[in-house]
């Protein structure tokens, strides 16, 4: 019997779509009822999607069941986008401890405040968040976390075809229209999570020698668009095309190491240029002193990166048995020649079948310790038995 199954059904009758896909996420487990399942549904129209959802919830008979509508799902070895289809991953983890949570946003005098978070503590080691863009502050909720939660999170940002409104998720067998629901998983688990940013560092480290809120002023003591020009006047025609496409910044996560090269930044967007002030505008506030690298993203060097990352995911086992993929909504056939390329890659080097997910507006991932929300990456969790017998 294995502990982990995963099921991924296209139907122009999504109920029966998810139905059938709960099927086959049991189907490994030799009768036994998952204690935590996760469904995945793309949908066209939100009450429908709605019910696929609940229906799957019933189907899998899991102890705790959360999902989410999205413009794509991953299972089976597969990946389908933008057409009717459900995904479910189901898993049996005797002895963990599993809390539910649907979180809300309130207007307080101080601002915006989350509630419905379990107390973490100590037997926590991994929380799994699916949230609505349009009504849930989700990077605002990851900073915070990472200063009050002591686990790592992944996840990601769930889609509503029909935009605010229209997003769906679920807590068991209970449609939530807002906010974001997840659990917190504790005890027993064997698990380890993983980021693949999917770029690829161009040009030289630089230090940032003047910065202000999220605009870069200086790089290398030279003003960052005259720096910014100068890099890309070095490069070959191949990558002057890759970055006049969406160019990328990176920051050095460990600013002791001796070189800094593929994998070792937080990826960020460049949001414009700020002509009076000769400054960069990208999408983090970057303190005087950081190191910064200018990145691109191609098909090529997001297939490396993805099979690096997984591959020293896989060295954290002893044994692997299955994982949950959270890929950006960019990615799939908007980058590669197939939309199953991620899990794919996920699936052969960790040599595993269960694995399931979906293609997200936004994912949720850990990067040197600290858990944020990224674009055009890869979100994973994997589960089995660890080399360190901790967990």
């Amino acid at each position: 019997m294995a502990r982990f199954g995963d099921g991924l059904v296209a139907d122009v009758d999504l109920v029966r779509a998810a139905e059938a896909a709960a099927r086959a996420a049991r189907m490994p487990l030799g009768g036994h009822n998952p204690d935590l399942a996760l469904v995945f549904v793309c949908g066209d129209d939100p009450a429908e999607t709605a019910r696929a959802l609940e229906r799957a919830a019933a189907a899998v008979h899991a102890r705790t069941v959360i999902g989410c509508s999205a413009s794509g799902v991953i299972g089976a070895g597969r990946a389908v986008e933008r057409r009717a289809a459900a995904s479910v991953w189901a898993g049996v983890l005797p002895g963990v401890r599993i809390r539910a949570f649907h979180l809300e946003v309130i207007r307080t005098p101080q601002g915006m405040a989350v509630l419905g978070l379990p107390p973490v503590d100590d037997a926590d080691v991994l929380g799994i968040v699916l949230a609505d863009p349009y009504s849930f502050p989700a990077d605002g909720f990851v900073e915070q976390a990472n200063r009050t939660v002591s686990v790592p999170l992944v996840g990601g940002m769930a889609f509503g075809a029909a935009g605010p409104g229209s997003t769906r998720l679920s807590l068991d067998r209970r449609s939530v229209e807002r906010g974001a629901v997840g659990v917190l998983l504790g005890g027993p688990v064997g698990v380890r999570t993983a980021v693949s940013q999917g770029c690829r560092p161009i040009g030289p480290p630089m230090t940032v020698t003047a910065a202000r809120d999220n605009v870069l002023l200086e790089l290398a003591g030279m003003p960052a668009v005259r720096k910014l020009e100068r890099v890309l006047a070095e490069l070959s025609a191949e990558d002057q095309a890759l970055a006049s496409a969406g160019l990328q910044i990176g920051i050095a996560m460990d600013e002791y190491a001796e070189d800094h090269d593929m994998g070792d930044f937080l990826v960020r967007g460049i949001l414009g240029i700020d002509p009076a002030r000769q400054g960069i505008a990208i999408g983090d506030v970057v303190p005087v002193g950081r190191t910064v690298r200018f990145h691109v993203r191609d098909a090529a060097s997001a297939g490396d990166d993805l099979r690096s990352t997984v591959k020293r995911l896989r060295e954290e086992f002893t044994a692997v048995e299955s994982a949950l993929l959270f890929s950006c909504n960019g990615r799939g056939s908007h980058l590669f020649p197939d939309a199953a390329h991620d899990v794919s890659v996920v699936r052969g080097v960790l040599g595993v079948q269960a694995v399931a997910g979906f293609f997200a507006a936004g994912e949720i991932g850990p990067v040197a310790g600290r858990t944020y929300l990224h674009g055009f990456s890869a979100s994973i969790a994997a589960f089995g038995t660890c080399t360190d017998r901790s967990t």
